[in-house]
C-alpha cells in the first residue's frame, strides 16, 4: 500500500475514533457527574470506562436525590437498614451513598492500578451543612474516608474560608481531596497553596506523598449565568463582545497560574518525591444557554493535567461532535483582555463569584434537604409500626400557612439550628443553655445501669411515693400511669392539699415505702415541705437515723435538696442536667428513676425512643421530620388565631395530657402570646365550638372509642382542623416526649418566643411566700373579706361583681365570655376521681353554652404546669378559682402553717398575680368540704341557663 493510501487510512480511522479519547490524548481527564445503582448495576458505568476511557466520578447530593429518591433501586437495602437498627437519616443515606461509592470505586480501580494512582477516582462529598466549619468538616472527611475504605475515593470539600484549613489537614492525614466550589482565582490559589502545605507537612514527618490525589473544581458556566445577565443588562456592543467568554477567561487564568506554580522550585522539590499535580477539574460544564455550543465549556477548556466532569448530555454531545484542540493555552492574552473589559464595564466579577459561592452552599444544602427528605419519607413508610405517625386534615388557609412556616424553617435551617443549639433560631438570648434536653432524648443524661441496680433494690418495696412539682412529677406520673404496674405503685404526690396529702399518707406503710424526693433547684417549697413530712412519718416507723436509707434524691448539683440528702443519709442521689428545664426533664433523671423504681425497664424504652430521636435530627429537614411536622402546624395555628390546642387522646393514653399541659403552656404562654392546652375536656358537636381550636388526636391502634372517633369525624367534616399522631403500642408514647419537646421549640420559633424561660411562674411563688411568712410570724392569714356570702359560699374578686346570690354572680362572670376566650376551673382541693368528674361536668355545660374553650387544674398542681400561659398568655382567661375549708388539715414538722394554709395562701396569690395581669378572675371558698362541690354544680349549671 502507497504512503499516500496508509495516511488516508489513518485519517479515516482518527475521524471516526471516539471523540472523548481524542481528549485523553490531549492530556485531560473525563469524569462523569453522575451515579445510579440501576446503572452501575447495568454495566453503564463499566461501558464508559472500556469505551469512552472514562477515568472518574463525580458524585453529589442533588445526583443522589435523583437517583435514590426516585424508583426503587436502593429499597431493598434500605428495607435491611431499617429493619436493623435505625440510623438516622442522614446515616441511611450515608450507608446508601457509600455502597454506590464504593462500586464506583471497584469498577474504576483497574483505571487507578494502570495508571499507579495518577486517575481512576470516585469523589463523595462531606455534607454540605459544614460548608462553613472546619472542624466537622475535616472530621466528616476522615470518617467517610475511613467508611469507604477505597484507595482511589475522593473527599469533597468546599473551597470555601472555613473549608481551606480542612483541605490542608485532610491531605497532610493522607486524604484525597476534590475541592469543590471555586469560581475565583484568589480562592483558587488558597487551595493550591493548602494542597501544597499539607503534603509538605507530611514529608516532614516522613509519609509519603506519592499517592496522595487532589483536584481544584472550578465551576464555569454558573459564573456566565449571572455576568451574562448583566451583559444583557448593559445592552452595549462592547458587553455583547464578551457574551460567553467570562467564564472561560477566568479559568484560562486560574490554568495560568497552575503552570506557573507547578513550574517553581518549590514544586519541584515535591514532585522529585513523586508528588501529583492538583489538577484543575472543570465542573459545571454543561451549557445552560440555549444560544451557546453544547460543548462549549468542554472544548475551549481543554488542556494537560486537567479534568473535565460532565453530566451524561454533555459526553453524549461530545463523543458525537466534539473537537479537541489545545484550547486551554490559546488565546491566553485574549482572556485577559476578556476580563479587564469586564472590570471597566462594572460587571464585578469578584462580587460574582463570592456570591456564587454562598449560592453555591445554599444550593448544595437545598440539595440535600431534599436528598434526605426522600430518604426520611422512604424510611418513615419502613418504620410503619416502629415509629409513631402523624396525619393533618387541616383548612385550606391553615395549610399553606403550615406550609410556609415550614420552608422558613428549612430555608433557615432550623433542624441544624436546634441541635446546634443555635440561639437565632429563637430570640438570640440564652435559649442555647437551655437545650439539654436532645442530648437527654438520646438516652445521654441517664445511668441505665445505676437505673437497672435501682429498679433491684425498689423491687423489696411495696410502694413508691415521688415528692415533686411540675417536670419532677407529671413526667414520671405519665410513665406510671400508662407503662408501669403495681409492684410497687407508684404514688406521685404533687399538691399541698391537705386530703391529698392524708390519701398518699393513709395508703403505705413508710417501713415498706421508697420516698423519691425530686426538685431540680431543691429550693422549691412544696417538694420541702412533703419531704420534711413524710421524712418524719417514715422516722416514727423506723427509729430515729433510719428513715433516710428509704430515701432517694433527684436534683441538680449543688441544689439544697443535694446537701438535705447528704446530711440525712439518703440511699442515692441522682443528678440532672442543669442545662434542662423541668418541663423538658421526663428523658432525664427526673422522669427515669421513678420509672426505674416501679419496673420499667428504662434500656429497653430508650431503644423504642431512639426511633423517633434519630428522626427528628437535624438531618431531618422540617417536612420529613416528626417534631418539626407538627411544630409547624402548632405555631402556624396559634399565630393564625387557633390557639386552644385540643386533645383528644385514646383512653390508655389519657394521662399523656397532663405532662403535655406544662410542656406546651410554660413554654409558649408569655408576652402575651402563646398557646393555650385544653385537655380532657370531653368532645361534642361541631356546634360547640369556634374558630380558635386545632384538635390532636393521640391514637393509640386497638383502644376502643368509636364514639369519638365518629365526633372527630363530624369535626372534620365541618372544617376544624384535626391532627392524628398514631402509636401502634402504648411503649411507644416515649416517642411521643421526643416529638413534642421539639414542636414545643419549633413552635416557639414561629410564635416569636423564648421557650425555655417561664417569666411568670415566679410571681404567684413570691406572692405566696409573702402570706406565709406573714402567717410564720403571726399565725394567721392577712385578712380578707367576700364581697358576697351565703350558707355554702364564699366570693372573692378584685372588683365586686354584681349578684344577688351565687347563681348570679356566677352567671355575670360568665357573661364576659366572647369568641376566643376560655374558661378555666382553678381547683385548690382534693384531686380525686370525684372532683375530677364534677368538674369536667361543669366544663361541658360552660362550653356548651358559651362555646368557649375550658381548662382545668388542681391547686398547686397546675402553678407548676399551665399556670405560666394564664399569666403571660394571651389575655383570653376567664378563671374561676375554687378553695374550701379542709375537714382535716395536717401539720408540717418545722413550720407554724399547715398544709391547709400553704393551699390556701397559693390559692390567694395566684389570683392576685391573674387580676394583675389583666385576666377575669373570681374565687369561689366552698365552706362545706363535702357538699360544696355538688351545690357549685347546681349554682353553675343555673347560671349556663339561657
Amino acid at each position: 500500500m502507497a504512503d499516500d493510501q496508509i495516511e488516508a487510512v489513518r485519517e479515516q480511522e482518527a475521524s471516526t475514533m471516539n471523540r472523548l479519547h481524542k481528549l485523553e490524548e490531549a492530556g485531560q481527564a473525563v469524569w462523569l457527574d453522575f451515579i445510579d445503582r440501576k446503572f452501575m448495576a447495568e454495566g453503564g458505568l463499566k461501558k464508559l470506562v472500556e469505551e469512552d476511557g472514562l477515568t472518574g466520578v463525580t458524585s453529589n447530593p442533588s445526583i443522589f436525590e435523583k437517583a435514590m429518591g426516585h424508583g426503587d433501586a436502593y429499597d431493598a437495602q434500605l428495607k435491611a437498614e431499617v429493619e436493623g437498627d435505625p440510623r438516622t437519616v442522614e446515616g441511611t443515606y450515608e450507608a446508601l451513598a457509600i455502597k454506590d461509592i464504593q462500586d464506583a470505586c471497584d469498577t474504576l480501580r483497574p483505571v487507578y492500578d494502570r495508571l499507579d494512582a495518577k486517575d481512576g477516582y470516585v469523589s463523595m462529598e462531606v455534607s454540605p451543612y459544614l460548608a462553613m466549619e472546619t472542624d466537622t468538616t475535616l472530621a466528616a472527611a476522615k470518617r467517610l474516608w475511613g467508611e469507604v475504605n477505597r484507595p482511589n475515593l475522593m473527599i469533597k470539600i468546599p473551597g470555601t474560608d472555613a473549608g481551606v484549613p480542612a483541605i490542608h489537614d485532610a491531605i497532610e492525614a493522607g486524604v484525597n481531596v476534590n475541592v469543590t466550589l471555586l469560581f475565583a482565582i484568589d480562592a483558587y490559589k488558597q487551595v493550591l497553596e493548602a494542597y501544597i502545605a499539607g503534603l509538605e507537612a507530611r514529608v516532614a514527618k516522613g509519609e509519603p506523598i506519592d499517592r496522595i490525589a487532589s483536584v481544584a473544581s472550578f465551576f464555569v458556566s454558573r459564573i456566565d449565568g449571572v455576568i451574562d445577565e448583566k451583559i444583557d443588562a448593559l445592552g452595549s456592543d462592547q458587553a455583547k463582545a464578551i457574551r460567553g467568554k467570562v467564564a472561560i477567561a477566568n479559568a484560562k487564568m486560574a490554568y495560568q497560574h497552575y503552570l506557573e506554580v507547578s513550574g517553581s522550585t518549590r514544586w519541584r522539590a515535591l514532585a522529585d518525591k513523586g508528588a501529583q499535580p492538583q489538577r484543575l477539574l472543570w465542573a459545571s460544564t454543561g451549557t445552560k444557554d440555549k444560544a451557546y455550543s453544547d460543548v462549549l465549556y468542554v472544548e475551549t477548556l481543554i488542556g494537560r493535567d486537567t479534568v473535565n466532569t460532565m453530566p451524561p448530555a454533555t459526553m453524549d454531545a461530545f463523543r458525537d461532535h466534539g473537537e479537541t484542540s489545545n484550547s486551554l493555552v490559546a488565546d491566553v492574552d485574549d482572556a485577559g483582555k476578556v476580563l479587564a473589559t469586564a472590570e471597566k464595564l462594572g460587571l464585578d466579577l469578584d462580587g460574582v463569584t463570592a456570591q456564587l459561592v454562598k449560592d453555591g452552599v445554599k444550593s448544595f444544602a437545598d440539595a440535600a434537604d431534599a436528598l434526605y427528605g426522600a430518604i426520611a419519607e422512604k424510611r418513615g413508610k419502613l418504620l410503619a409500626g416502629k415509629l409513631d405517625t402523624i396525619e393533618a386534615d387541616l383548612p385550606a388557609d391553615l395549610a399553606a400557612q403550615v406550609k410556609d412556616a415550614t420552608e422558613k424553617a428549612r430555608s433557615e435551617g432550623w433542624s441544624r439550628k436546634l441541635w446546634a443549639h443555635d440561639a437565632s433560631m429563637w430570640t438570640g438570648g440564652d435559649e442555647d443553655k437551655w437545650l439539654g434536653w436532645l442530648p437527654a432524648a438520646e438516652g445521654k443524661q441517664v445511668d441505665i445501669g445505676a437505673l437497672q441496680s435501682l429498679g433491684q433494690e425498689a423491687k423489696t418495696y411495696k410502694d413508691v411515693v415521688l415528692l415533686g412539682m411540675g417536670g419532677s412529677s407529671l413526667g414520671p406520673e405519665v410513665m406510671g400511669l400508662i407503662l408501669g404496674g403495681n409492684s410497687p405503685k407508684l404514688h406521685a404526690l404533687d399538691s399541698t392539699d391537705p386530703g391529698q396529702v392524708a390519701t398518699v399518707a393513709d395508703s403505705i406503710d413508710p417501713a415498706n415505702t421508697l420516698f423519691i424526693v425530686s426538685s431540680k433547684s431543691g429550693s422549691t417549697m412544696e417538694p420541702e415541705l412533703l419531704r420534711a413530712y413524710f421524712f418524719a412519718r417514715c422516722e416514727q416507723a423506723v427509729g430515729e437515723g433510719k428513715a433516710g436509707g428509704r430515701f432517694v434524691a433527684v436534683t441538680d448539683p449543688g441544689s439544697k435538696l443535694e446537701a438535705a440528702a447528704k446530711k440525712d443519709g439518703f440511699a442515692h442521689i441522682f443528678y440532672g442536667d442543669p442545662t434542662i428545664g423541668g418541663r423538658y426533664s421526663v428523658l432525664s433523671v427526673f422522669g427515669m428513676v421513678p420509672s426505674a423504681a416501679i419496673g420499667i425497664d428504662v434500656g429497653a424504652f430508650f431503644d423504642v425512643v431512639k426511633v423517633m430521636t434519630s428522626s427528628v435530627g437535624a438531618d431531618a429537614p422540617p417536612a420529613s421530620n416528626p417534631g418539626f411536622e407538627l411544630g409547624a402546624i402548632l405555631g402556624a395555628a396559634a399565630i393564625n388565631g387557633r390557639d386552644k390546642l385540643t386533645l383528644v387522646p385514646s383512653p390508655t393514653l389519657k394521662p399523656f395530657g397532663s405532662w403535655l399541659e406544662q410542656l406546651i403552656a410554660e413554654s409558649t404562654g408569655k408576652q402575651g402570646k402563646g398557646i393555650v392546652p385544653v385537655d380532657l375536656e370531653p368532645l361534642g358537636d361541631p356546634s360547640d365550638y369556634g374558630d380558635d381550636r386545632l384538635f390532636v388526636h393521640l391514637h393509640l391502634e386497638g383502644d376502643a372509642m368509636s364514639a369519638d372517633h365518629a365526633k372527630l369525624d363530624a369535626l372534620q367534616a365541618s372544617g376544624q382542623p384535626i391532627v392524628t399522631l398514631k402509636l401502634a403500642k402504648k411503649e411507644d408514647i416515649g416517642q411521643e416526649f421526643v416529638r413534642w419537646e421539639v414542636a414545643t421549640a419549633v413552635a416557639g420559633a414561629i410564635i416569636g418566643i423564648d421557650p425555655f424561660d417561664q417569666p411568670d411562674v415566679e410571681d404567684a411563688k413570691i406572692q405566696t411566700r409573702e402570706l406565709i411568712e406573714a402567717y410564720e410570724q403571726s399565725g394567721s392569714l392577712k385578712p380578707e373579706t367576700p364581697f358576697f356570702e351565703d350558707g355554702d359560699f364564699a366570693f372573692y374578686a378584685p372588683a365586686k361583681v354584681e349578684g344577688g346570690d351565687a347563681t348570679a354572680i356566677l352567671k355575670a362572670h360568665l357573661a364576659t365570655a366572647k369568641a376566643g376566650d376560655y374558661f378555666g376551673f382553678l381547683a385548690y382541693i382534693e384531686r380525686n376521681e370525684a372532683h375530677e368528674k364534677a368538674i369536667e361536668a361543669m366544663r361541658v355545660r360552660v362550653r356548651d353554652a358559651k362555646k368557649v374553650a375550658t381548662v382545668a387544674g388542681f391547686g398547686p398542681r397546675f402553678l407548676h404546669s399551665t399556670g405560666q400561659a394564664y399569666k403571660g398568655g394571651p389575655k383570653e382567661g376567664i378563671f374561676l378559682t375554687i378553695t374550701r375549708e379542709p375537714s382535716q388539715d395536717i401539720a408540717i414538722p418545722g413550720n407554724r402553717a399547715s398544709f391547709g394554709t400553704v393551699q390556701l395562701a397559693q390559692a390567694r396569690g395566684d389570683m392576685d398575680v391573674l387580676a394583675s395581669r389583666g385576666q377575669r378572675v373570681l374565687r369561689v371558698h366552698l365552706k362545706d368540704e363535702k357538699s360544696g362541690p355538688e351545690a357549685l354544680a347546681r349554682a353553675l349549671e343555673a347560671a349556663t341557663q339561657d
